[in-house]
């Protein structure tokens, strides 16, 4: 009984299994595309930015400067926004909130999405009915009225906000799992598994998720763009974080009233958010092509 135990170990590697060395050669692959490295690039450039952005700030981000919409001069290289306070100090402390918010919302959304759809893809039937019922439902809501229906009501809470962007995420990404993983449930291998009397958990996470690692790579990519979007136009509606917080989405919303007067205040957050959502929209795009083949002869 025990040798036939190791039967599926001896199985797997012949059966089609993506493996972590060749999830690592996909993304090398994609990293030698023209799209992918211009995407991390610029995604790279405004993550530091985020990221370090604080540190640098020339001056409090809440601390008044001069006169409010002044011109920008030696006090305020990019000039003062709607209450006088430093645009660039502002700019530089606001987008470490939205590239957190965004990885975490992703995670989330991502995560529990791709349980979801290898347990609807595996246990078919009943289980798949319900949960793929329940992801229609999500579906039928915009995915900015269920995070404003929820934050409305209880509160324009930063763990609030993450869980349900990555809430209206999941059933996305559920879909997609579960479509990729429905041809790998019928292989051999996890039918071997099953015989052997493995754990549903393991054979979900050890047989089912490695197989359905490319599609999942693209996915993610996707949602955290989603996410970095999705989370801006919450903060620009003012249920994100609160002012005097500096944050890239807030910012817009404060002064998109001064913009011909002083357009600096808006043009800032609006060019880094547009970078950023292009540069994650190219990285993923350029691993799209990589595990789909496109990429082979082309740039």
């Amino acid at each position: 009984m025990s040798a036939f135990r190791g039967a599926p170990v001896a199985l797997r590697p012949g059966a089609g299994v993506l493996r972590r060395s060749e999830t690592l050669e996909v993304l090398g692959r994609a990293c030698r595309l023209r799209r992918t490295q211009l995407g991390l690039a610029l995604f790279g450039l405004i993550a530091a930015i985020a990221i370090f952005g604080p540190l640098l700030a020339p001056k409090s981000s809440t601390a008044f400067v001069a006169i409010p919409y002044s011109p920008p001069s030696g006090a305020a290289p990019f000039g003062t926004d709607a209450l006088g306070r430093d645009v660039l100090s502002r700019f530089l402390a606001g987008g470490h909130t939205l590239l957190l918010d965004s990885l975490l919302a992703a995670i989330v959304g991502v995560g529990g999405g791709a349980l979801v759809g290898l347990a609807a893809a595996y246990g078919r039937g009943a289980l798949d009915t319900v949960l793929m019922r329940i992801s229609d439902v999500l579906l039928a809501f915009p995915q900015i009225v269920l995070v404003l229906l929820a934050v409305s009501t209880v509160g324009p809470k930063a763990s609030l906000i993450i869980l349900m962007v990555g809430l209206s995420h999941l059933p996305r990404t559920a879909r997609v799992i579960r479509g990729a993983a429905l041809e790998v449930v019928e292989r051999d291998f996890v039918k071997a598994a099953e015989a052997c009397g493995e754990r549903r958990w393991r054979i979900l996470t050890a047989d089912l998720l490695p197989n359905v690692s490319g599609p999942l790579l693209v996915e993610a990519g996707l949602r955290f763009t989603y996410s970095i979007a999705l989370i801006a136009a919450i903060a620009f509606l003012g249920f994100g974080p609160q002012p005097p917080s500096p944050d890239w989405g807030l910012m817009i919303n404060e002064n998109r009233i001064g913009i011909t007067a002083q357009p600096w205040a808006v043009v800032l957050p609006i060019i880094a958010i547009a970078l950023l959502t292009v540069g994650a929209n190219l990285a993923t795009d350029g691993i799209a092509r990589t595990v789909s083949g496109i990429d082979r002869g082309s740039r």
